[in-house]
C-alpha cells in the first residue's frame, strides 16, 4: 500500500483540491437556493450551473484522493479510520442539531408519536438511509419541498465507496489494474444504459432515481482513480488529454454520452486540481466545504419556511450563505479538525 512520495507531496501541496472542493460546494447551495425557494429571480442560476455536475466532480475527486488514502495507509484498519472520523463526527453532530431545530419548527405536538417519528428519521440518517425517512411531521411541510436535508443522499454513495476501495483494489491486484478498472467502468455504464432504457419506456422517475446511485456514479469515482494510478501520464501528456475533453464535450451530442461524459469531466476536473496553476493553499484556515455540504439544506429550508426568499431574495441568499458559510467554519473548528490527525495538511500547515 505505498505510493511514491513525489507523488504524495504533488497531491498533499502543489494542487487545487481544496479550493475546487469548496467551489462544488458552494454549486450546490446556489443550484439548490434556486431549487427549493422557486424564486424566478434565482433561475438564472440553475442555467449556469450544474449540481448535478457538482456531485459527479465531487465523485471524481473523491476517486483520486480516497485511493490514494488507502495506498498509502499501513493497514486497511488506519484507513477507515481515518476515513469513518473524516466523515461521521460532522455527519453525526448535524443530524443531533437539525433534529433538535426541527422541534422548533414543527407544527405538530410534541407527543409520543412525534418523537417515533423523530427516532425513526435519526436511525435512517444516522445509518446514511435517508431516502428512508428524509422528513419530519409538520416540518418545513407548507415548502415546496419538505425534505429536511435533501443533500445527505450522496453521504451513502460516499462511504460504500469508501467500504469499495479494499475490495477494488484486491480485484485490481487479481485481474491487473486497467483491466479492473474497465470492467468496474464498464459494468456501470451497462448499468445507466439499462435504467435509462427503462425510463424511455415509460418506467418512472424511480428508474433515474436507481442510476443516482453507486452503480451509477461509479464511473465518476474510477476516472478519479484513474487519475491517480496513471497520474504520471496524466500530468506528462495533459495538454493533449485536456484539449481532447473539450472537443469530446463539444462534439457530445454525436457521442454516446454515458460512456465520455465521467471520462470528459474527469479530465477536467483533475486538471483544474492538479494541473492548472497554483492558486495558494486554499485550505490554510481549514476545509469547509463538508460544512456547507451538509448544512446548507436545512439553513435554506428554514429561510423560505418563513417566506424569506419570497420577500427578498438577493438578500435571503445573502444572508443564508453567510450563515451557511458561518456554521460551516464552527463546524470545522470545533468538531471536524479535533478528530484529524496531527499529519492532517489541514493540522500541520
Amino acid at each position: 500500500m505505498k505510493t511514491s512520495v513525489p507523488l504524495m507531496a504533488y497531491a498533499k501541496q502543489n494542487n487545487n483540491f481544496d479550493l475546487l472542493r469548496f467551489l462544488l460546494a458552494v454549486t450546490v447551495f446556489l443550484v439548490h437556493s434556486y431549487v427549493l425557494s422557486g424564486s424566478l429571480f434565482l433561475e438564472p442560476i440553475s442555467k449556469i450551473l450544474s449540481s448535478e455536475v457538482a456531485v459527479q466532480s465531487f465523485f471524481i475527486v473523491s476517486g483520486f484522493l480516497i485511493f490514494m488514502s488507502y495506498e498509502n495507509s499501513k493497514t486497511a484498519k488506519s484507513y477507515f479510520q481515518k476515513r469513518f472520523w473524516r466523515i461521521f463526527p460532522a455527519y453525526f453532530f448535524v443530524i443531533i442539531v437539525t433534529v433538535l431545530i426541527a422541534s422548533l419548527f414543527t407544527a405538530y405536538t410534541l407527543d409520543h408519536h412525534w418523537w417515533v417519528s423523530v427516532l425513526k428519521y435519526f436511525l435512517a440518517n444516522l445509518f446514511f438511509l435517508n431516502f428512508i425517512n428524509p422528513n419530519l411531521p409538520g416540518v418545513f411541510e407548507a415548502n415546496l419541498n419538505p425534505t429536511i436535508n435533501g443533500a445527505l443522499w450522496t453521504l451513502k454513495i460516499e462511504v460504500m465507496f469508501y467500504l469499495a476501495v479494499p475490495l477494488f483494489v484486491s480485484l485490481f491486484n487479481k485481474v491487473g489494474r486497467l483491466p479492473g478498472m474497465l470492467c468496474l467502468f464498464v459494468c456501470s455504464v451497462i448499468y445507466s444504459y439499462v435504467l435509462l432504457a427503462i425510463d424511455d419506456h415509460g418506467g418512472g422517475e424511480s428508474f433515474l432515481a436507481l442510476r443516482r446511485q453507486l452503480p451509477g456514479q461509479l464511473t465518476y469515482f474510477i476516472v478519479g482513480a484513474a487519475g491517480y494510478y496513471y497520474f504520471e501520464y496524466f500530468k506528462r501528456f495533459s495538454k493533449p488529454i485536456f484539449l481532447l475533453a473539450i472537443m469530446v464535450i463539444l462534439f457530445r451530442a454525436y457521442l454516446p454520452w454515458v460512456v465520455f461524459e465521467p471520462i470528459a469531466l474527469g479530465v477536467l476536473v483533475l486538471y483544474f486540481a492538479t494541473i492548472f496553476p497554483y492558486i495558494g493553499n486554499f485550505g490554510k484556515y481549514g476545509d469547509f466545504s463538508y460544512g456547507i455540504y451538509i448544512l446548507h439544506f436545512p439553513v435554506l429550508q428554514i429561510f423560505i419556511s418563513h417566506q424569506l426568499f419570497d420577500q427578498s431574495p438577493l438578500l435571503a441568499l445573502i444572508t443564508s450563505s453567510s450563515i451557511v458559510l458561518l456554521f460551516a467554519v464552527l463546524l470545522w473548528n470545533f468538531v471536524e479538525k479535533p478528530f484529524l490527525r496531527h499529519s492532517s495538511h489541514y493540522v500541520s500547515g
